[in-house]
């Protein structure tokens, strides 16, 4: 299971968007299965909100991104998108590290460049 913080920084975290992050924050791990420990940092600015998001993983350093936004939400999922653009650039340089191919990647591969009788036999008819 993993670890959900949420603070906040000169302002009170409401329990709506308490839920509205975890629930958020919980589709990360289908970029990278390896986190440990999430931490978002809610800070009021004046009238602009500061979102910072921190992803602790197993085996790595800190993936870390920040915004600012007027609105909280908005302010959030502008971060979320960011982190996962970081999460998933991550993964992808990973397993080009390792020269390997996923199971998915291997028969997408093959369909493309083996083109099977049946696709031939329907674009006949």
């Amino acid at each position: 299971m993993v670890n959900i913080h949420i603070t906040g920084r000169h302002m009170d975290v409401t329990e709506a968007m308490r839920d509205y992050v975890e629930k958020k924050l919980i589709r990360l791990q289908k970029f990278y299965n390896r986190i440990s420990e999430m931490e978002v940092v809610v800070e009021a600015e004046g009238l602009s909100h500061k979102m910072e998001i921190i992803i602790k993983a197993d085996n790595h350093q800190r993936f870390v991104v920040q915004h600012t936004a007027e609105d909280a939400y908005a302010c959030f999922d502008t971060a979320l998108d960011k982190i996962e653009r970081r999460l998933n650039r991550f993964k992808e340089k990973s397993r080009d590290r390792k020269k390997r191919i996923g199971a998915a990647e291997a028969t997408v591969d093959f369909m493309e460049t083996h083109p099977s009788e049946e696709t031939d036999e329907t674009e006949q008819e």
